[in-house]
């Protein structure tokens, strides 16, 4: 079973951030045969993630949460454009992961803002972080503005079906992880001594 997971950074609800995450797992789920989706909503875990900054682990549900974006196969990563960049819970999240939690991970970037000037925001601020995090960006990221929901005119479908099927191949492409050997999970010291 492949596992896509995504985070969307909105801040309100319901919220234009979330809609966009939506719609990006719904087209790359619709190119993959076989996926499960699970969401993460950011502002659900603001406290958490301030906690786990101040103490160097996440806990409870939100050590959950990031698990499930660390195991996943793929990732679709949304927030909003505040000041020409993402917005502070999305930093946070990413601050929090362990150094090399995304290595490799297919990643499909997508942003909202109210106006089309902040469309740059995903390739200046958001392309740069996840190179940092060393995952696969795929090549089409989806900048939402105010204008792009209420219009038939919008090419914005036609972005969110490229971008996902890109997601999906960059998925399918992905070599499976490599299975344990004997010697990765050695039997302790103390349990050998044990059984004598």
């Amino acid at each position: 079973m492949t596992t896509l997971a995504v985070v969307s950074a909105g801040l309100g609800q319901p919220s234009s951030t979330r809609l966009l995450a939506d719609r990006l797992a719904a087209a790359t789920s619709g190119a993959l045969p076989d996926v499960t989706v699970e969401t993460i909503d950011l502002r659900d875990h603001a406290h958490a993630m301030v906690d786990a900054t101040l103490t160097g682990f996440p806990s409870g549900t939100f050590r959950a949460a990031v698990e499930t974006v660390t195991d996943a196969d793929g990732l679709i990563a949304v927030t909003p454009i505040f000041n020409a960049s993402y917005n502070g819970l999305f930093k946070t999240f990413f601050d929090v992961l362990e150094d090399g939690a995304l290595d490799g991970t297919p990643v499909l970037l997508g942003a909202t803002g109210g106006t089309a000037r902040h469309s740059l925001a995903i390739d200046h601020a958001m392309r740069p972080l996840f190179a940092y995090l060393r995952a696969s960006a795929a090549p089409t990221g989806v900048y939402a503005a105010s204008e792009d929901w209420g219009s038939g005119e919008t090419a914005l479908p036609d972005r969110i079906t490229r971008a996902g099927t890109e997601l999906a191949a960059l998925m399918s492409a992905r070599p499976a992880p490599p299975k344990p050997g004997p010697y990765d999970a050695p039997v302790p010291f103390e349990e050998l001594l044990a059984r004598r």
